[in-house]
């Protein structure tokens, strides 16, 4: 049943792309969307990047919908892992020297380079969503190579519930301001350079940190969680 399951829901999608493709004109391209907003992205906003201005202006709300959806997965990740280690049980040995001594090396450049990719996400290719993966490895680094660390979970609650309201709260202030959910505000700038495009920086921080708290507290989660019996 499990195969013919598989199977009818393999054939009923390759009908639905046929029928979708059917539909197009040879030659002709999909979208349109795209052009209009390479022609009017670097007036309107100012980014360099327009990758990231479409995610944080253009489609602001859609951005935000991953975001809760993200925050959803993590959530019921921490329910189902939320029960925390028996006392007398052993944790896995740390890993050899070599190991915490390179977990080391790399936590601190992990951040900085975390930073560095959601810092110059209006510039360049990167943003929030990789510059938080980024800063959510470095603690993964860390725990594997020691175990038995911990991570604070207040503190990891703590920064994810600020940065998803700093998210918000500046959308609802372009709203106010602008009428427009996350337009960009504080002035353009001048494109290309560290300060400019207005409050994207503000809002790819605030999905960064988000995403690396949420990442990072899965992480604390599936350290802490009770092992199975032997």
């Amino acid at each position: 049943m499990r195969n013919l399951a598989s199977l009818v829901f393999a054939g009923g999608l390759v009908f639905l792309l046929l029928a979708l493709g059917a539909q197009l004109a040879l030659g002709t391209p999909p979208m349109r969307v795209g052009s209009e907003i390479l022609a009017v992205a670097p007036q309107e906003v100012g980014a360099a990047n327009i990758v990231t201005a479409v995610l944080l202006g253009y489609r602001g709300f859609d951005t935000l919908g991953e975001l809760a959806i993200l925050f959803a997965a993590a959530t019921a990740a921490g329910v189902v892992l939320g029960r925390r280690r028996a006392a007398d049980v052993r944790r896995d040995p740390p890993g050899g020297e070599v190991l915490r001594t390179g977990a080391d090396l790399l936590f601190p450049l992990l951040l900085v380079v975390g930073f560095y990719v959601i810092a110059h996400g209006h510039l360049t290719p990167g943003g929030g969503f990789q510059g938080g993966v980024i800063l959510a490895a470095a603690f993964f680094t860390a725990i594997l190579a020691q175990p038995a660390r911990h991570l604070s979970h207040a503190l990891i609650a703590w920064i994810e519930g600020l940065a998803g309201a700093a998210f918000i709260l500046i959308g609802l202030w372009a709203l106010l301001e602008d009428g427009h959910f996350l337009a960009p505000l504080l002035g353009q700038g001048v494109m290309g350079e560290l300060i400019s495009a207005g409050t994207l920086p503000f809002l790819s921080l605030a999905i960064g940190l988000k995403v690396g708290a949420e990442l990072a507290g899965i992480m604390a989660h599936l350290s802490d969680a009770e092992a199975p019996d032997a």
